[in-house]
């Protein structure tokens, strides 16, 4: 499987568009947690809700109030599910 681009878009700390994603940890309206091509991706703010998501494409968009963006380890790619284990 090809790497996708990994990429940022802010508009007004109010939308952000993100591409290059490879799997979702969780999310709820305070933080959305997910994985990238460049490693773990943290977006913290208030009323974050999920406009559009594909992992096929690797594309999420999200509306609310941003207060942050933060990557985690560059190597922490995405946890290994027993579903992913089971096909290793």
């Amino acid at each position: 499987m090809q790497e996708q681009t990994h990429s940022l878009h802010l508009d007004d700390r109010r939308t952000l568009t993100v591409s290059g994603i490879t799997d979702m940890d969780r999310f709820d309206e305070r933080e959305i947690v997910l994985y990238t091509e460049q490693g773990e991706l943290c977006i913290t703010g208030r009323e974050l809700h999920i406009r559009s998501i594909s992992i096929e494409k690797g594309d999420l968009a999200v509306e609310g109030d941003i207060w942050g963006i933060q990557y985690g380890d560059k190597d922490k790619r995405s946890p290994l599910t027993l579903l992913g284990r089971l096909f290793r």
